[in-house]
């Protein structure tokens, strides 16, 4: 008798996925270069930071709201006025995790502000320990080392260094860390996932809410400029254009960031995450022509493994 081996059951190819990884890649990929070209181009960290991080954020707002708009493209969600409330708190912290992140971007190289950006578990380690009462692994404290270590390393050596990026950055990282934490109260009350309904509700509820908090601090900072940027943006086309794109890249890919999450476990989110922030450094650094030292190379490398490992290391040393 010949021995049939049994039959390899195939796995099938979840083209949604692969898809969802493409376009978040190539989103992030693009609202770096477009957002520096609006930065670039409307002056800088001296021009209209605030302005431009607001008004990606109205970008965002506009597509949620044609999305809810238009015919079956998606329901809209049936939050209530507590709903609301208890959501503030994760729109104020996603504002300034954005305007933030622009003012970062807006003083110094795309690439040092994702390096340092890298560092975000080291802000939520801490907030969610001291202030949230939750606990996390000695493994996991260890791991902040390398995460650390590797963004100084990279700011030794950064040309474009400026304390103005270091400290924006640094600031819009507590609020990634605190939008998290919050982010997480809120799904764990009763219902409120069913009244939001889907993914995308949430993040467009968001991003509203983002957007509202963020119109007075523009007005407080760079009000008085609202007639030059208006100007400036109607003789400029480099900056009217990276500033619809930016803020439709931004949402996108933040949405298609989320559904990649709902779909995957937590080893390939590490992976992914590690991977997109080494192609957004590097790709981004070679069009628009930022510094790629070696040390600074380096540390980044470092760095972006010591999150990797920092995503890993309980399911490695505790098998959880």
């Amino acid at each position: 008798l010949v021995a049939v081996a049994p039959a390899v059951p195939k796995v099938p190819i979840d083209f949604a996925l692969i898809a969802y990884f493409a376009f978040w890649y190539l989103g992030n990929y693009y609202y770096n270069i477009a957002n520096k070209m609006c930065l670039k181009a409307a002056g800088g960290k001296n021009g209209y930071p605030m302005t431009i991080g607001v008004l990606q954020l109205g970008v965002g707002v506009l597509y949620a709201l044609f999305l809810w708009a238009a015919p079956d493209a998606r329901k809209t969600p049936k939050v209530t006025k507590d709903d609301i409330v208890k959501m503030l708190p994760v729109g104020f912290c996603a504002m300034g995790a954005h305007c933030f992140s622009v003012f970062a971007l807006s003083a110094g190289a795309v690439s040092f502000g994702q390096i340092v950006k890298a560092a975000e578990p080291a802000f939520a380690a801490v907030i969610s320990t001291f202030l949230y009462g939750r606990s996390i692994s000695t493994a996991k404290w260890l791991c902040l080392i390398p995460v650390i270590g590797g963004v100084i390393l990279a700011s030794v050596k950064e040309l474009d260094f400026a304390w103005a990026a270091l400290i924006s950055a640094c600031i819009a990282n507590l609020f990634a860390a605190f939008k998290g934490a919050e982010n997480k109260k809120l799904m764990d009350a009763p219902g409120i996932k069913d009244r939001i309904g889907s993914v995308g509700n949430q993040f467009a509820l968001t991003t509203i809410i983002s957007f509202l908090f963020g119109l007075p601090l523009l007005i407080l900072k760079e009000g008085h400029k609202w007639g030059g940027f208006v100007e400036l943006a109607k003789s400029n086309s480099i900056v009217a254009t990276n500033l619809i794109t930016s803020g439709l890249y931004f949402y996108l890919y933040n949405e298609l960031a989320t559904l990649t999450i709902k779909k995957t476990n937590a080893v390939t989110q590490s992976v992914a995450n590690t991977a997109k922030r080494v192609i957004v450094i590097i790709g981004v650094a070679l069009v628009l022509g930022e510094s790629l030292d070696p040390i600074k190379l380096l540390g980044c490398s470092i760095g972006i493994g010591g999150v990797m490992l920092y995503s890993l290391i309980d399911k490695i040393v505790y098998g959880k």
